[in-house]
């Protein structure tokens, strides 16, 4: 009978913690919330939305290097890359130039891709004279905005990327109108060039090769 007479004394207690705490959560549950985009007459312009404050910059976005994101040097395109060209950068951007860009300037730049095969507007050879001479940060601007029938490609390839694919773009441009007078004093080139493939049509596409890691039982 003991245990039995504790349990009613306590009972009470324990059934109003029940209510207390239940009543919390549906406290919890139903709080009042605006939808997005509703109405509010709580803020002078009705919007329930606030704007962030000025300013405001969302994390990893800040983008202090104008230049990076933009190739720009004030409203003129910039001549060099943001970062050392290597053959990792040369590697990348010939992967992501043959993602995104062959489809209308076709594999070596002549504008032959296959877009432009079924009735769309072809596109200028990177090799006519006029873009050999423009800036690599130009590239790097047509990319991110777009430039007549092209459209941007900010929104969908890294700025990081487009640097890569502009820096390729230099590679392609000098494999096909490099003269024996760029070749370095006391230099030969084999012919053909073993760092060239020939893909057709007399055009050759740069071979990079990926970079070397040492093995096993190598020296570092």
């Amino acid at each position: 009978m003991g245990p039995t007479r504790n349990l009613r004394k306590v009972l009470p207690a324990l059934l109003a913690l029940i209510a207390v705490t239940a009543g919390c959560r549906l406290d919890m549950h139903v709080q009042p919330y605006y939808r997005p985009m509703a109405k509010s007459d709580f803020f002078a312009d009705d919007r329930s939305a606030r704007l962030p404050v000025e300013g405001t910059v969302a994390r990893g976005d800040l983008r202090e290097d104008t230049y990076f994101y933009t190739g720009k040097i004030g409203n003129a395109p910039g001549d060099y890359l943001p970062f050392p060209v290597t053959a990792e950068v040369l590697a990348r951007g010939r992967e992501r130039f043959n993602i995104n860009c062959t489809p209308c300037h076709g594999r070596v730049g002549d504008g032959n891709g296959f877009i432009p095969s079924r009735g769309f507007r072809r596109p200028p050879s990177y090799h006519i004279e006029r873009l050999r001479k423009v800036p690599i940060g130009y590239f790097f601007d047509v990319m991110t905005n777009g430039f007549g029938v092209m459209p941007e490609y900010g929104t969908q390839v890294a700025p990081r990327d487009r640097w890569c694919i502009a820096a390729y773009i230099r590679a392609l441009q000098l494999s096909q109108n490099a003269t024996s007078s760029d070749v370095p004093a006391g230099q030969k080139v084999p012919s053909p060039p073993p760092q060239f493939r020939d893909i057709g049509n007399g055009a050759t596409l740069p071979e990079i090769a990926p970079p070397t890691t040492a093995t096993e039982g190598e020296s570092k």
